[in-house]
């Protein structure tokens, strides 16, 4: 590697390319679309081959967290549709029924939220109204600077109001005494935008792509936290009812088995393990009706096994996310809140559940590392490789060990994210919404998920490795 140079030639580089495939065994490449206001339109990444083999040995799990620890993407789905309403000024169902399933989630559920943002704008672009989107703007900016509990959101609107030409806005009275208070008055920011925006139009940088997409990615992101913030303060009963339908929903809860999961891969269960079956086979079965749980009775042994093994040999975990920090710790907090429920419910030994029950007092307490987009840039989110890669370093596993490391994502760029690090047993883990999406990146599709994972596969271990825990 010494030898290969700083610059190359398109033909040589083209050389490079083929060469270090060829050392690294890699027969695929991602190509990776970076958002539109970067030079270089594409990035590629080798791959490495999938493992399809029982392993030997497990040396660590990188795990996504919206749609796969967590039940965040109607969340996400829903600030995303109130954009585009907003900015296309058609807030009325009866004008516009709303994101299409089938067409938009595959583009909207697991990659960063510019790219995200940018599919939507380049898809309702034709629908786009200035006004709506300035006075959506307005109000988006005046939130935040006043709300927003993210210094990182606050420090992006305050460079994206002069970028879009209205630098006029933080010298207006009325916006900075909005952008001052200490509550949210939705009638007096709405009356505000709408008294400022027809003087402000004319300059309104809205043109162009780009800056179409930096005044929606600022609209999304004050739905969403306005939201956030609720759930935090335990006011998410409310918000469940206006975004699912329902107050007994929860916008906010773990995905099947994960405390179970989690509480395993860590040691701590040991063979109690096996007392999960039922619960573990009952998801499995809701998810594959041709399965029923007397073909899964003869696994309950080597559940115990599975979890002797891990007791044995604790695998270190990190959590991974495309949310940035004050996101990603709202919804984990949540998260746990719930797991430390469901853990005191346990039929398992008191001593035992008193020893685990602390250890899930925080994730940053159970995880060996928590990456989100605060890690690195919005420019570098999945399906680049930089979080994962980032994770792994954290948690100490080395390029030698990769090939035993299992990752499990539930969307399209999650999977070829965990590739692209190097991960080969990259695992597809699709829910509702991401049902949709292209997951032949991955070396495995479980439609039961975790407990799938668990309970029908060893968490890919070879059988005889278990043997000697039996």
């Amino acid at each position: 590697m010494s030898s290969i140079p700083k610059f190359a030639s398109a033909k040589d580089a083209a050389e490079i390319l083929t060469g270090m495939l060829d050392r690294l065994g890699s027969g695929e490449v991602a190509v990776v679309r970076n958002p539109s206001y970067i030079y270089a339109p594409l990035e590629l990444y080798p791959l490495p081959p999938k493992v399809l083999q029982p392993l030997q040995k497990l040396s660590g799990v990188v795990k996504d967290m919206d749609g796969t620890t967590t039940t965040t993407e109607p969340l996400c789905l829903h600030s995303l549709e109130w954009m585009v309403r907003q900015v296309t000024g058609r807030t009325d169902p009866a004008e516009w029924r709303g994101l299409d399933p089938v067409k938009d989630y595959p583009h909207i559920i697991g990659n960063s939220t510019t790219k995200h943002v940018e599919y939507l704008i380049t898809t309702y672009q034709k629908h786009l109204r200035p006004v709506s989107c300035l006075k959506a703007y307005i109000v988006a900016a005046a939130w935040t600077l006043s709300q927003g509990r993210d210094e990182g959101r606050r420090r992006e609107v305050v460079a994206n109001i002069p970028a879009l030409g209205l630098e006029d806005l933080t010298e207006n009275p009325d916006f900075r005494a909005a952008a001052r208070s200490k509550t949210y008055d939705v009638a007096g920011f709405d009356g505000m935008a709408d008294r400022l925006a027809p003087r402000l139009l004319p300059k309104f940088k809205i043109a162009g792509l780009t800056d179409q997409v930096r005044a929606a990615v600022d609209i999304y992101y004050m739905r969403y936290h306005v939201i956030l913030g609720d759930i935090a303060d335990g006011r998410g009963a409310r918000r469940a009812e206006e975004v699912l339908g329902s107050p007994d929903a929860h916008l906010i809860e773990p995905m099947p088995g994960v405390g179970v999961f989690l509480a395993a891969i860590k040691g701590w269960l040991g063979e109690d393990l096996a007392l999960f079956h039922e619960m573990l086979a009952a998801h499995i079965v809701a998810k594959s009706p041709a399965t029923s749980e007397k073909d899964l009775a003869p696994l309950r042994p080597r559940l115990r096994a599975l979890g002797r093994y891990l007791e044995a040999h604790p695998i270190p975990v990190a959590v991974v996310t495309s949310s940035i920090a004050y996101e990603a710790n709202i919804v984990l907090g949540e998260v746990f809140s719930i797991l430390r429920r469901q853990v005191a419910d346990w039929k398992i030994a008191n001593e035992k559940k008193d020893r685990i029950l602390p250890r899930f007092e925080s994730p940053r307490v159970l995880y060996d590392a928590v990456i989100t987009a605060s890690d690195s840039s919005e420019i570098r989110l999945k399906p680049h490789r930089d979080l994962y890669s980032i994770a792994l370093h954290t948690m100490g596993v080395s390029k030698e060990d990769f090939s035993s490391v299992i990752g499990f994502e539930d969307s399209e760029s999650g999977v070829i994210a965990i590739r692209a690090a190097g991960v080969g047993l990259s695992v597809g883990v699709p829910f509702a919404d991401t049902a949709g999406h292209d997951l032949s990146a991955a070396a495995y599709v479980l439609h039961g998920q975790v407990p799938e994972a668990i309970l029908t596969r060893n968490l890919f271990l070879d059988p005889a490795v278990l043997k000697p825990f039996e």
